[in-house]
Parts: C-alpha cells; sequence; structure tokens
C-alpha cells in the first residue's frame, strides 16, 4: 500500500510520497501540471486524514 512505502507527504526527488504520487495524478488527468500546497506535513507513517490540500 502507498502509505507504507511512501516517506511522507512532502515532495523529495527520487522517494516515493504522498504529495509527487497526487501530483502526478491531476497532471494525468487535466493534462496541467500542478503543485499542491499543503496546511501541514506528515512524516512516515503518520497518518494525514482530514487535512487540507490546495492546487
Amino acid at each position: 500500500m502507498m502509505e507504507k512505502n511512501s516517506i511522507g507527504w512532502q515532495k523529495q526527488p527520487n522517494k516515493l510520497n504522498i504529495q509527487g504520487t497526487i501530483e502526478k495524478a491531476i497532471e494525468q488527468i487535466t493534462g496541467e501540471e500542478i503543485e499542491l500546497l499543503a496546511s501541514g506535513r506528515t512524516d512516515a507513517g503518520v497518518h494525514a486524514l482530514r487535512t487540507g490540500r490546495k492546487f
């Protein structure tokens, strides 16, 4: 599962992370490159339920 293999929320080069995965998915759907802005961040192993994101 994504949560177990990711290094956390924040995008980091050459590492599996939530932010980068969501940005790529939105780009595939819309054809536009976006950057997500977060109201906070999590470390690996910490859930991010009900946190806000904006793009």
